[in-house]
């Protein structure tokens, strides 16, 4: 993993360079900050491209890039008799609808707290001038993206639970 001020910099040269980057990368903020398409092996050697970041390609694609969502072997129709009873019904509980009501704006705000903080960063008079304040907006940003990873993990998951509560 890569410190902030560096990611900083990746993130201007890949903005800045003007003929075609292949990207390959776990962190979703990262792509969505860089990215034009998204490639996504779907399996039996077909690939598709998607247009946007990693969350354009959740959205259009209804789901995100995980080991789950490996394309499934084709089976032989069950007969009746060996009939699995269907999973319990997926739902939404009161507090899953109103995070997934919340957790867009604690999103874009944490965003914008991100931006803040890495601004602050980029001052390359900061360090010198001030150790302390620098150390603590590298602080703060690096919780502020933990954070922000962590609800859009939570929004994904109410996301695909929403989807499959409405789909039954």
């Amino acid at each position: 993993m890569i410190d902030i001020v560096k990611r900083v910099l990746l993130e201007e040269m890949i903005d800045d360079y003007p003929g075609t980057v292949l990207l390959v990368s776990h962190d979703r903020d990262f792509l969505d900050r860089t990215v034009s398409a998204v490639i996504v092996a779907e399996g039996a050697g077909r690939w598709n491209v998607y247009a946007g970041g990693y969350s354009d390609m959740v959205a259009q694609r209804g789901e995100g890039v995980t080991a789950k969502s490996a394309p499934k072997e084709t089976k032989a129709p069950r007969e009746k008799a060996e009939a699995v009873p269907s999973a319990p019904k997926a739902r939404l509980t009161f507090k899953d609808k109103h995070a997934l009501e919340t957790l867009p704006a604690r999103i874009a705000t944490l965003e914008a707290a991100i931006r803040k903080f890495a601004k602050t960063i980029e001052d390359p008079a900061l360090y010198a001038k001030d150790r302390a304040a620098f150390d603590k907006a590298s602080a703060a940003l690096a919780a502020a993206q933990a954070e922000l990873s962590a609800a859009e993990d939570e929004w994904l998951r109410l996301e695909q639970l929403r989807e499959q509560a409405e789909a039954r």
